[in-house]
């Protein structure tokens, strides 16, 4: 099914920018680390999307993750752990992030593409304002800038799986409908929130969060291994309710009228 399209918001990091979504993976491990804490990385990438708080948070409460901090520190987690955790992480994730600012393949003809189709680019994050100060400078310099992007910080920190950062987008773009927009990202969180703002909501699958390769590691699978991980990447995404899992970005296009 195609359809007539004013704008499409994407995510960042793992959908436009940052192949495999690695920066704040690499800072989640070392603050979990320096706690004595070792959630797989599976945990580690299951909230992804979220305010990072709130990932912290989610990461805690996992039953497996909960028992190891309860037998190291003797007691549960409290919301003081929480924000003294999120201050180390987001110290760690300001220091590399300038690293990870490097456009995905296909993101910059495709949002040429859809710029002569007269569709604006919103964007989405679960970064802060602080973090995406330098993401957006890194990628703005590698050729990539959004027509409009929100944090959860301009959302009174509701962010995913809320559906605020989208609205935002659709006012700072005067989008008429919510039927008229697309939400593209590479976690379940993306899926969820667009699914809550009512519009199109489509999961990219190659250099996504949810497959979590770098690009060398994708390519480096046989065809068979890469297509089992995209089949369990798109079995997430339609489980939180995609509309559409597509290959890479470019598949945007071909859901347009």
């Amino acid at each position: 099914m195609k359809h007539k399209i004013e704008a499409v918001i994407l995510d960042w990091a793992g959908t436009a920018v940052d192949y495999g979504c690695f920066a704040p993976v690499q800072a989640f491990i070392e603050i979990f680390k320096s706690w004595g804490l070792n959630p797989t990385m599976e945990e580690i990438r299951k909230p992804m999307g979220m305010l990072k708080r709130d990932h912290i948070k989610t990461v805690l409460s996992m039953e497996t993750v909960g028992a190891q901090f309860k037998e190291l520190y003797g007691r549960d987690f409290t919301e003081y752990d929480i924000d003294q955790m999120n201050r180390q992480f987001e110290k760690n994730l300001l220091g590399i992030l300038h690293n990870f600012t490097d456009p995905k393949p296909h993101v910059l003809e495709t949002l040429e593409a859809l710029r002569k189709k007269n569709i604006k680019i919103g964007s989405t994050t679960g970064y802060t304002d602080e973090m995406m100060a330098i993401v957006t400078s890194g990628a703005k310099t590698n050729g990539y800038e959004p027509d409009a992007w929100f944090s959860p910080n301009s959302v009174k920190n509701m962010g995913r799986p809320y559906p605020y950062m989208i609205f935002k987008n659709m006012e700072a773009l005067q989008i008429s409908s919510v039927r008229s927009v697309i939400k593209a990202g590479d976690t379940v969180s993306d899926i969820l929130e667009g699914k809550n703002a009512g519009v199109i909501t489509v999961g990219v699958l190659e250099g996504s969060s949810e497959i979590g390769l770098l690009e060398s590691e994708y390519h480096n699978l046989s065809k068979e291994e890469q297509i089992e991980r995209k089949k369990k990447a798109e079995a997430r995404y339609r489980e939180a309710g995609a509309d559409y899992v597509i290959e890479d970005i470019r598949g945007i296009l071909e859901l347009l009228i």
